[in-house]
């Protein structure tokens, strides 16, 4: 399904919009109104995949497919060619916007997801490589949670800011120092409630920011493509997977990806800042994916 936000002034004009770039087949999602108009969320099934045909059989890759509860119906592109091809062609990859002048980055998902720790990765990899990023928490609703991310800052020496509205969010954003980059923390959203996604548009649209959806490994692939569709609607593009240290099975983070249109661009494989994320590519994902863990019976 493919997903796509419109703002216009009126509902005509985004309904046009919609037309024009989707065509009559387009389904609207949502609609709301928004301060200078509407705000629009449609959709586009894509047309029927034609059958392909079966390759040769890959007994591993199948195990893999099964073991990690990849929905059924991302197998039959998963089992062609090589395992890294298909897993490019079935979802996409992509890198964090993280160079000097992009718009801030908006770290979104649902409670207990990883944003604050990833957060605090990003702004590691950062200080490493020579860059000083402004930091910022929006998040005044989870007990200890300024005080976490102002830990990680403090050893790093840079400052945390804290704007849990709109509009000290953008003021706060007028002193950012020339292209640094701006990581934005959020709270955990119920992306299901209107009112609080009514919430995160509004910080999101102050900070002008990209949104990534910050998605735990582990979960039902269901509840994972719920969560990737309702984020998606709010404007996320990209997705950044945790707990992959902690997580046997990936096929939630898989199907999100893919029934979502996210693109796919780190992986939380440890509990450290310094080192704890690691970027996806189809090669690394494939290697991943191969890799199943076995428990040994305890003695």
């Amino acid at each position: 399904m493919r997903l796509k936000l419109y703002r216009a002034p009126v509902m005509a004009d985004a309904m046009a919009r919609i037309r024009a770039e989707l065509g009559e087949d387009a389904l609207i999602l949502a609609t709301r109104r928004v301060g200078d108009g509407v705000e629009v969320t449609a959709a586009l099934e894509p047309d029927e995949a034609p059958l392909l045909p079966p390759g040769p059989q890959d007994p591993a890759r199948l195990a893999a497919l099964e073991f990690h509860a990849v929905p059924s119906s991302l197998h039959a592109a998963l089992l062609q060619g090589t395992f890294d091809a298909a897993l490019a062609g079935a979802m996409s990859f992509a890198t964090l916007p993280l160079q000097p002048g992009e718009q801030p980055l908006l770290l979104v998902g649902p409670p207990g997801a990883g944003k604050t720790l990833t957060v605090a990765r990003l702004a590691t990899r950062l200080v490493m490589a020579g860059v000083a990023p402004m930091v910022i928490t929006a998040d005044g609703n989870r007990a200890g949670a300024t005080e976490q991310l102002a830990a990680f800052t403090r050893l790093l020496g840079i400052s945390l800011i804290v704007a849990c509205h709109p509009v000290t969010l953008g003021r706060a954003l007028t002193h950012r120092q020339h292209t640094a980059p701006a990581l934005i923390d959020t709270p955990g959203y119920d992306p299901f409630d209107p009112a609080q996604l009514d919430e995160l548009g509004a910080l999101a649209a102050t900070a002008d920011a990209t949104i990534v959806l910050v998605l735990p490994a582990g979960l039902d692939a269901a509840e994972s493509v719920d969560l990737a569709l309702a984020y998606a609607g709010a404007g996320a593009r990209l997705l950044v997977a945790t707990r992959l240290d902690l997580a046997r099975r990936l096929g939630g983070i898989l199907a999100a990806s893919a029934g979502a249109n996210l693109a796919l661009t780190e992986a939380g494989v440890g509990p450290c800042a310094a080192d704890g994320l690691q970027p996806i590519t189809p090669e690394w994902l494939a290697a991943r994916l191969l890799a199943i863990p076995r428990l040994e019976p305890s003695q």
